[in-house]
């Protein structure tokens, strides 16, 4: 008697586990790959020690508020006639410090403007002022 064989192969390719392989390969890469951070330039930044005061005489204050309004010596100006004034009280005095005082609210556009202003009347010795109790508040 003559057996019959049948054997039948199928031309599948199993894709069950093909999830759970790629899953693993994706572990085993991110535990083995190294990240370095960049390291940038290294400096070392001066610590004030003592804060010295300066005289009333030499300190000009400009002022923004978180609306946008902007005030020297206690008087409103608009952000065109900041250079004039300052031109201005720079004649007087050369050896002005602009303390500048913006609140944490101020856009960072107006900030930067005011900041031109002053480059262009040649006021550059500014002090920018911060409250140490308000500093982390929002």
């Amino acid at each position: 008697m003559k057996f019959q064989r049948e054997s039948k192969i199928e031309n599948k390719v199993p894709t069950s586990s093909m999830a759970d392989i790629a899953f693993l390969l994706l572990i085993f890469f991110m535990t083995t790959t190294i990240f370095k951070m960049e390291d940038g330039l290294q400096i070392t930044l001066p610590r004030a020690e003592t804060a010295s005061k300066q005289e009333r005489e030499k300190i000009i204050r400009v002022w923004i508020d978180p609306v946008g309004h902007i005030s020297i010596q206690d008087k409103l100006i608009e952000l065109q006639s900041i250079k004039d004034v300052m031109i201005a009280t720079m004649q007087d005095n050369p050896a002005l410090i602009v303390a500048f005082n913006a609140d944490h609210r101020t856009p960072n556009g107006v900030i930067s403007d005011v900041m031109d202003q002053l480059k262009e009347a040649n006021a550059v010795r500014v002090s920018f002022t911060a409250d140490k109790q308000k500093a982390g508040e929002v």
